[in-house]
């Protein structure tokens, strides 16, 4: 046993060889498991990372077209895959291309002539096949002008799409047997926007002056929604135009803005709704008056026209007498008769026979003022106004804090109806209408139903954005800790750890009971021991301390105080 105990080599592990030290011998020296899981853990890496850098660069792609044909949009994507340019083709023939590249591709493609649209112009005149007939050439022709019509009407902001439709007959030789053309144009309309009277006008004006003998009551126009935005054939419009619904939208909602702003102050904010009904007036109505009066001023009769009149009357027929000569040769004087009255008889000169009577009559017409109006009444005027305001009851709070609402005296609804008839100009001889009422506001019955934290949408809206980043987050924990962390262990094993205390306390307590039994070993220090201490020996250092306590308490003083232990006789115990 002590034999046992003092071989320097009893008992030692077999030493290992030298692990290599640098990284390729060490992954070369790997299993070939580690080896797998390594290179699929690096592999799912790469890929994450390729993943989220596509994801990112999403935000840099911008529309290069969109609305495009199958046919135009093939042709553009077919030009970008020959530019080697990164694009993608979504929905609605919208097709993306990075952010910095879009106008540069733009004008790249419209060099190359793309896209060329669905729409046809004069262009197709160009290519002329030999044979062509001259009905082929009156249909191409048309086909052209529709279309260059088609483009000019889609250049307008609010018009998103057109169609034109021509209807051009044949002309022969007879003129009374000659058709007129006419013009349809289909329009789609962007969102939210409407065409005003002008524009819609406009339109008719443009196709009709680009047909030859094209009247512009043959020119229809609607909306996608079939709706006739022209003028009827005849001229009449049937109802209000958009133009002139909006002026009377336009006077009822100043209105109720004047009501809002004079009765919020007094009632308050929330505590009143009020509409008014415009009856507007666009008919133009021209009326011409004509008025007599008599003559103002100091002079209170204007002749316009006199007429004098003189009539000679004779009896018998006279026989001139007396002396020949200068005296009877002269003409009578003027009568001096008056205007009206009795004419005086005169006796001709130079005579002596018969009696003339002689009248003068003077006709003398006066004329009054007279006044001629022309009258024509502005488009556009309100005939009546029928005006409803409600308004809530008030609140009163009494000294312990209640809230309740109470109606309105009628002093106070009196001065509420005052103020809004003052407000809307109220006439009565126009017939317009009033009414002002208090009621009690209903409050809206709000439901605060809770959702749960995973029904709330904002939740699933972030849930929704987060799940592609967060699974490829996972995947590469996964590839981390499972695959690559344990590869690189099996590779770069820790160093050996160092022996604890409690190792050595046991090898202290394997001295001490090595010098009990008389084993070799020096007194004041530790014997080396080069082989580990066996169960049994360490059972017998036990046993003794148990059978020979005193024994074993001068072993512990010896080695306290320094002093040498005697050698125990073989097989005694001291």
């Amino acid at each position: 046993m002590d034999n046992a105990l003092s071989s320097p080599a009893a008992g030692l592990p077999e030493v290992q060889q030298a692990a290599p030290t640098s990284l390729p011998a060490r992954l070369a020296a790997m299993p070939t498991k580690s080896k797998l899981m390594l290179g699929g853990g690096v592999a799912a890496l790469i890929a994450v990372v390729v993943a989220m850098a596509m994801m990112t660069g999403k935000g840099d792609y911008r529309p290069l077209f969109s609305g495009l044909s199958d046919k135009d949009g093939g042709a553009v994507i077919a030009q970008l895959a020959q530019m080697n340019v990164p694009y993608r083709n979504e929905a609605g023939g919208t097709i993306m291309v990075p952010a910095n590249q879009v106008y540069d591709l733009r004008m790249k493609l419209a060099s190359a002539g793309l896209p060329k649209g669905g729409i046809v112009g004069f262009e197709l005149m160009d290519k002329q096949s030999i044979g062509q007939t001259q009905f082929n050439e009156r249909l191409n022709f048309q086909r052209a002008l529709e279309g260059e019509l088609t483009r000019t009407i889609t250049a307008m902001s609010d018009v998103a799409d057109a169609r034109v439709h021509l209807a051009m007959p044949q002309q022969n030789g007879f003129f009374r047997e000659q058709q007129k053309p006419s013009a349809s144009v289909m329009l789609t309309l962007r969102g939210g926007r409407t065409l005003d009277r002008a524009q819609i006008a406009g339109i008719v004006h443009l196709v009709s002056s680009s047909v030859p003998e094209l009247n512009p009551k043959a020119v229809s126009v609607l909306d996608s929604t079939g709706a006739l935005l022209s003028q009827n054939p005849d001229g009449n419009a049937s109802g209000l135009d958009s133009q002139q619904l909006q002026y009377k939208q336009q006077v009822e909602a100043n209105l109720n803005k004047r009501i809002a702003e004079l009765l919020e102050p007094v009632v308050g904010r929330d505590n009143l709704r009020s509409t008014v009904t415009a009856d507007v007036d666009f008919n133009q109505v021209e009326s011409t008056a004509e008025e007599y009066k008599p003559n103002q001023g100091p002079n209170t009769q204007s002749a316009v026209r006199r007429l004098t009149s003189e009539e000679q009357t004779g009896g018998s027929a006279a026989v001139p007498t007396g002396v020949p000569g200068a005296t009877s040769n002269q003409v009578p004087p003027q009568a001096a008769a008056p205007i009206n009255g009795q004419a005086q008889q005169m006796q001709p000169a130079g005579g002596s026979g018969g009696t003339q009577n002689m009248r003068r009559n003077n006709d003398t017409q006066f004329e009054l003022d007279r006044t001629v109006r022309v009258t024509r009444s502005a488009i556009g005027q309100v005939r009546r106004l029928n005006a409803a305001v409600v308004v809530n009851q008030k609140t009163v709070t009494d000294k312990n804090g209640k809230t309740t609402s109470q109606p309105l005296s009628a002093d106070e609804l009196q001065k509420l109806d005052a103020l809004v008839k003052e407000a809307l100009g109220y006439s009565q001889d126009r017939g317009d209408s009033v009414k002002v009422i208090n009621a009690p506001f209903v409050a809206p019955k709000v439901d605060n139903a809770d959702l749960p934290l995973w029904q709330q949408p904002w939740l699933r809206d972030l849930a929704r954005d987060m799940a592609v980043p967060a699974a490829l987050v996972l995947v590469a924990l996964i590839a981390v800790f499972g695959m690559v962390r344990p590869a690189l262990k099996a590779a770069f094993p820790p160093p050996p750890e160092q022996k604890d205390d409690t190792a050595q306390n046991q090898l202290s307590v394997v001295e001490n009971e090595q010098l009990a039994l008389g084993g070799p070993g020096q007194a004041g220090g530790l014997p080396a021991l080069e082989a580990p201490i066996s169960n049994d020996k360490l059972e017998r250092a036990r046993q003794l301390a148990k059978e020979n306590p005193v024994a074993v308490a001068n072993i512990m003083r010896a080695w306290v105080n320094g002093e040498e232990l005697e050698a125990a006789p073989a097989g005694g115990r001291r």
